[in-house]
């Protein structure tokens, strides 16, 4: 429990010291991009080091390990194209899906152009891709009532036996003219 405290009171006596002033933001932005300098500068020195030491590797190896080696790089991007083109698939359903876009059917998909050649997706080019898709429509691609036959009851609008029989002359002939005796007239009722 000393400990504790001890650690406390020494850092109140560290934030409070007199002559100390607290670093303002633009001294603090300035230490951020010295780090971020020299933090590229290591990366820079790194990838010309790694690049040197591939090519001492490359001189030094034999005819059987550069093979060796071939197949392997060979194997790696075939196995990167396929994977990749599954990845690319999958992500562009899930990027139409939330777009609300419809996509078109696959086999009219170049999905190898949304791949990169170290097998990542393109986000630029599905991006691309995505603003280029109509949207999903709400109305159904073919006519609902096609070939359904008749629908409804097939008597509606007929009339019966009892109407027809306190009916006159002239209003039998205009219902038989516009169908409304068809059921009677072929037994149904």
């Amino acid at each position: 429990m000393t400990d504790t405290n001890d650690n406390t009171s020494s850092s109140s006596a560290e934030q409070s010291a007199p002559g100390e002033q607290a670093p303002t933001i633009e001294t603090l932005q300035a230490e951020v991009e010295k780090w971020k300098s020299l933090s590229r500068k290591n990366e820079d020195r790194f990838k010309a080091t790694s690049a040197e030491l591939d090519q001492v590797r490359q001189a030094s190896m034999t005819d059987a390990e550069k093979a060796i080696e071939a197949a392997r790089a060979e194997a790696r991007n075939a196995t990167l194209a396929e994977v990749g083109t599954r990845l690319a698939e999958a992500e562009l359903r899930a990027h139409a899906a939330t777009a609300g876009v419809e996509l078109p059917p696959a086999e009219f998909l170049n999905l190898s152009r949304l791949v990169g050649s170290d097998g990542s997706v393109d986000s630029d080019a599905l991006t691309k891709l995505i603003a280029s898709l109509p949207k999903r429509s709400n109305k159904p691609v073919y006519r609902q009532d096609l070939g359904l036959g008749r629908q409804g009851d097939p008597t509606a609008g007929q009339l019966t036996r009892e109407e027809v029989s306190r009916m006159t002359g002239p209003q039998i002939m205009a219902a038989r003219k516009e169908g409304k005796l068809d059921a009677l007239m072929t037994g149904q009722f």
